[in-house]
């Protein structure tokens, strides 16, 4: 008896079900999961509710923002705070400073950075553990207690409302972080790739920046996005060291719309947009990098 390719396919037509058409056992919600569900869901609301109505009084108009009863969406929608703010102030120019302190500062701690790491990573020498745990002590001590001497030495070397003055804080603000950070991408990285470049006859430095930072991409972008964010958002130093409208940075601008007898809500809010956005914008267009470089060095192989 002779079985054709036809026959063979309607049999297995006939007899192999359709997993895609079959069945599939329904889910049954638990008390757990729907908690956890209306757990997050309010944490969700209460995380973003300051920021929808930071952005709702931005758009509403100064006679309308402490008008009662409340509005939760305004009636007539008004860019009038938007307009004021770069009329009667100089936020664009606070913008362009913190732009130029944030991404020389946070570019040039991220290198500074990736050469500490590498040196600490990959070499052993006298008080390396004691270097790690200055590293980690200058995350513990809030920044406003060396303001004073920090101001001290500025003034000596006439760097005050200066920004390459401000750089040059940020930057070492930046670093020990950053070095931590980037130490455990190093450590995750084989020390193979280095060594077979170095056979090949790269130098050193050719091997770091040739194969070893290629891998590390996700991890030193990390870094620079964490260091920008640090300089853009940062207050006490950005109000100490800057005095002048030429000089000062978007936080130090935002705390000038508070007075002593009145806060302009309406401008304030619409700085705090504008403030927002480009961070914002930055993590969006960077999110995969970030989640490669937090997860790239949790575990080391």
């Amino acid at each position: 008896m002779t079985i054709t390719g036809t026959t063979v396919t309607e049999t297995r037509r006939l007899t192999v079900p359709d997993i895609a058409k079959a069945p599939r056992p329904k889910r049954k919600a638990s008390v757990g999961g729907v908690v956890r569900v209306v757990g997050l869901g309010l944490w969700l609301i209460i995380t973003l509710f300051p920021l929808y109505w930071i952005a709702l009084t931005s758009f509403k108009s100064p006679g309308t923002i402490n008008s009662f009863p409340i509005e939760y969406w305004p009636s007539e929608p008004s860019f009038d705070n938007y307009v004021s703010l770069f009329q009667q102030s100089s936020f664009g120019v606070f913008l362009a400073n913190s732009a130029i302190v944030a991404t020389v500062a946070g570019a040039v701690a991220t290198l500074i950075a990736l050469l500490s790491a590498y040196v600490i990573a990959r070499f052993e020498f006298r008080g390396k553990g004691t270097v790690l745990v200055a590293f980690l002590l200058t995350q513990m001590i809030p920044a406003f207690i060396a303001l004073g001497p920090l101001y001290s030495m500025m003034t000596d070397l006439g760097l005050v409302d200066t920004k390459p003055g401000l750089i040059l804080v940020y930057i070492a603000v930046c670093i020990p972080f950053s070095t931590v950070m980037l130490r455990g991408f190093f450590e995750n990285v084989p020390d193979a790739l280095e060594e077979a470049a170095m056979i090949d006859g790269c130098s050193r430095f050719g091997a770091l920046f040739r194969v070893l930072v290629p891998v590390m991409t996700p991890g030193i972008i990390a870094a620079f996005i964490f260091n920008f964010v640090n300089c853009w958002n940062e207050l006490f130093l950005s109000v100490v060291l800057m005095n002048t409208d030429a000089n000062r940075t978007v936080p130090s601008a935002l705390n000038g719309f508070i007075s002593t007898f009145n806060i302009d809500w309406g401008s304030m809010s619409a700085a705090a947009v504008l403030t927002i956005l480009p961070t914002m914008a930055m993590f969006a267009l960077a999110s995969r990098w970030i989640v490669q470089g937090l997860t790239a060095g949790a575990v080391k192989e």
